[in-house]
Parts: structure tokens; C-alpha cells; sequence
């Protein structure tokens, strides 16, 4: 499964439409990237969520880039619908279903069937049983692939676990990376894809977190030795969502660099121009998903490849 060379245009991204986007407390628990609002801002949360979903969508179909848009539903209530990289990832006709920390993040599978009958999926890898066992693996959140190389990075967390890590790798194929990282409190960061950001010819990569040494050159060489150019970034950088970015390509084949309009204010020049060597810079306002949801562009899309 997933050994193949995938073709563009059948390259897709996958986002879901929020209903009743807000603040989740159930995940601020471990999400220190997260800002609380009361009950009195909930309609306007929404729709300004709404607002930069749908200006995202639009400026990614500009672009040439194909993207499927499922509708969340009002009930029941799952304020993180928008960010279904979590839950669900694609390789080639297979899919594959991951444990949750949050149990109303769960629910957010109630969009499988749509997605089924949108999506012609064929094979279904389900780890989600691993939910009972407080162990938890939240999709391309808890891992970015180098999809080319087969490699799965991999900073563990409290939704970060090593037995789903491995029992995903050997059933995909991949081999995994595995390191710790922190954020300024020394808190761990709660998803790899918000200090690591890999492509095909460069990594984006917050190495000030890992504070290991040996994590630290295993990560770097590991980077290296598939040919990637390491553009390293702060923590500081990081805590504006530097590092929450996909490589996209569109149905012509023509990379860009999917990041927020935060993200990239906070690269600097030199970092930009790096990056743009290689794939243009792709971004949008995201504020009130990054500051209510503490998660960025990257979190809203999820790869198909068929």
C-alpha cells in the first residue's frame, strides 16, 4: 500500500465546513496554542471561521487545486469538525481511521459515510480501538510523512503514542522517526505538524524544541539523508504556526506551500526565499481557527491520493 508514484491530477484535498466551530475545551487540556471565548462570541466565532474557511477554499480553487468539501452537521456538536487531518488520512484506496484524545473529537467520524460516497475508498485501516486503552495516534497531526521515502515523524505526546505509532507503521510500510519536543514552558507540543513541515526538497522544522541531542541529530539526519534542505525555524516562529504548512500541488503540477497569512509574517526574509527556491508561498487569514481551534492551515486539509 502506498508504493506507488501518485498521479497529479488525481491529487485531492479533503475539508470540512464547520457547523458550530468554537473553542474545545476538552482538548485545551493539552493544546497550549488554544485561546478560550465565552458563550456571548459563539455566533461571531463562527462566523468569522466560517468566513476564512470558505476564503481558503476559494483561494485554493483559484489556484488550480482540486478540493472536496464536506458539510459538518449542527448535531452533534463538534467544534474541531473543521480539522479532519486528525481523524482521517489517504493512501491511495486506502483510508485510515485514527484513536482521538478528546472523546467529542470522535465524533467528528460521523462524516465517514460522505466521505465514503465522495472518496472511492476500498481498503479501511482502523486503529480506533486503541481509544479504549487511553492510547491515541491523531493522523497527520501526530505524524508528517514523507510520503516518497516512507518515513513517519513522529513527536510523542499525550496523542502522540508509541504502540499505535508502530501497529500504523506496520501496516502502511512506514518507517517511524521518533523523537520528544517542548514548547517555551516545557510543555510537550502536542502535534509534530506544528514544528515540522516536511516536502519533497525541504523541511520546515522547529529543532529548538527537541531538546535531546541524540533526538535532535537523529531528526536532522534523517532530513538529510533523503535530501532535504532544513530551513530551521524558532519557537517563537513556531508559536505563530511557521511550521503548520503542506506542500500542495495542483491538477498542472505546480507545487505551492499551503500556509497561514501568521505563518508567514513570522518566517523571515531569508526563510522565505529558501522555501520559494522551491514552491511559491500559498496563504490566508486564519486568526479565529488558529486562536479558538490551536491549529492552522495545515490541520484544515486532508491529502487524497488516488
Amino acid at each position: 500500500m502506498d508504493n506507488r508514484n501518485y498521479s497529479i491530477d488525481r491529487y485531492q484535498l479533503l475539508m470540512v465546513r464547520p457547523a458550530r466551530f468554537g473553542y474545545n475545551a476538552e482538548t485545551a487540556v493539552n493544546n497550549a496554542f488554544q485561546q478560550a471565548c465565552d458563550d456571548t462570541q459563539s455566533a461571531a466565532v463562527q462566523a468569522a471561521a466560517i468566513h476564512e474557511f470558505d476564503t481558503w477554499v476559494a483561494t485554493l480553487r483559484s489556484h488550480g487545486m482540486a478540493v472536496i468539501v464536506i458539510d459538518d452537521t449542527p448535531e452533534p456538536h463538534t467544534p474541531d469538525a473543521i480539522f479532519p487531518n486528525n481523524w482521517i488520512s489517504f493512501h491511495g484506496d486506502t483510508a485510515c481511521l485514527y484513536p482521538m484524545f478528546a472523546p467529542n473529537r470522535r465524533l467528528e467520524r460521523k462524516a465517514l459515510a460522505e466521505i465514503r460516497r465522495r472518496i472511492p475508498v476500498r481498503r479501511l485501516i482502523d486503529l480506533t480501538h486503541y481509544e479504549a486503552h487511553g492510547h491515541f495516534l491523531e493522523g497527520t497531526g501526530s505524524m508528517v510523512f514523507d510520503r516518497e521515502k516512507r518515513i513517519a515523524y513522529a513527536c510523542l505526546s499525550p496523542r502522540t503514542h508509541l504502540n499505535v505509532l508502530d501497529d500504523f507503521c506496520r501496516q502502511t510500510g512506514y518507517r517511524p522517526v521518533v523523537f520528544h519536543a517542548v514548547d517555551y514552558d516545557g510543555q510537550p507540543i502536542y502535534h509534530t505538524n506544528v514544528m515540522m513541515c516536511v516536502a519533497d526538497a525541504f523541511a520546515v522544522v522547529c529543532l529548538e524544541g527537541i531538546t535531546d541531542p541524540q533526538e535532535r541529530i537523529a531528526v536532522v539526519d534523517s532530513l538529510c539523508s533523503t535530501g532535504k534542505e532544513i530551513i530551521a525555524v524558532t519557537l517563537s516562529q513556531m508559536q505563530h504556526f511557521a511550521c503548520n504548512a503542506l506542500p500542495v500541488r495542483n491538477a498542472a503540477g505546480q507545487p505551492f506551500l499551503a500556509l497561514s497569512a501568521a505563518a508567514r509574517r513570522a518566517l523571515s526574509d531569508a526563510q522565505r526565499s529558501a522555501i520559494e527556491r522551491y514552491s511559491p508561498l500559498l496563504s490566508a487569514d486564519v486568526q479565529t481557527i488558529e486562536r479558538h481551534g490551536g491549529g492552522s492551515i495545515r490541520c484544515m486539509m486532508a491529502e487524497v491520493f488516488l
